[in-house]
């Protein structure tokens, strides 16, 4: 399941998507590079997210163990 990392870089990577096939198919440059901005933010929040829920199931495990 994805946290909300994970998911608002999704959402950033599809209009970042979006944004540049819109701005190549009329043209506009700024709006194409804007897209692959977004596009790249929206990868970083998604590796972000994911190291998020890897360290946090690890301090899960950790706590688990200690309680055992």
């Amino acid at each position: 399941m994805m946290n909300k990392i994970e998911r608002d870089g999704q959402i950033d990577r599809a209009k970042g998507k979006a944004k540049q096939a819109i701005g190549g198919l009329t043209g506009n440059r700024k709006l194409k590079d804007d897209g692959t901005i977004d596009e790249a933010v929206g990868k970083t929040k998604v590796a972000v997210g994911g190291v998020q829920k890897k360290a946090g199931a690890a301090i899960e495990r950790a706590g688990k163990a200690v309680r055992s």
